[in-house]
């Protein structure tokens, strides 16, 4: 069975610094881009990051600059490095997983197309 789970998730002031890891199992890694989607209570879940087979990458405009998405496939584990961290990035984050489109990134514009979810880590940035 393909699983996702997560872990890096905290608290953090305002200005702090996360990174969260998605380690991936019961699949062949390379056959899927991976990236992190985030969800508020009350709001629908959004795309964070997302990267491909070759490592091209695409990432929300509010987070553009400050957080930044690798991988290691050798590991099959997904990261997500969360640099200068403001309130509003305050939310249950989510590994995510679909078969690649040849060298595109994971497209963030469509959860619904997400084929496998990590269970989420949280992060709360406190002001």
């Amino acid at each position: 069975q393909v699983q996702l789970v997560e872990s890096g998730g905290g608290s953090v002031q305002s200005g702090g610094s996360l990174r969260l890891s998605c380690a991936g199992s019961g699949y062949s890694y390379s056959s899927y881009c991976m990236g992190w989607f985030r969800q508020d209570p009350g709001k629908e879940r959004a795309g964070v990051a997302g990267i491909g087979r070759y490592g091209s990458t695409t990432y929300a405009d509010s987070v553009k600059g400050r957080f930044t998405i690798t991988q290691d496939s050798a590991k099959r584990t997904l990261y997500l490095q969360m640099n200068s961290l403001k309130p509003e990035d305050t939310a249950m984050y989510y590994c995510a997983a679909a078969p690649c489109r040849g060298w595109l990134p994971l497209s963030l514009s469509r959860p619904s197309d997400i084929n496998y979810w990590g269970q989420g880590t949280q992060v709360t940035v406190s002001s």
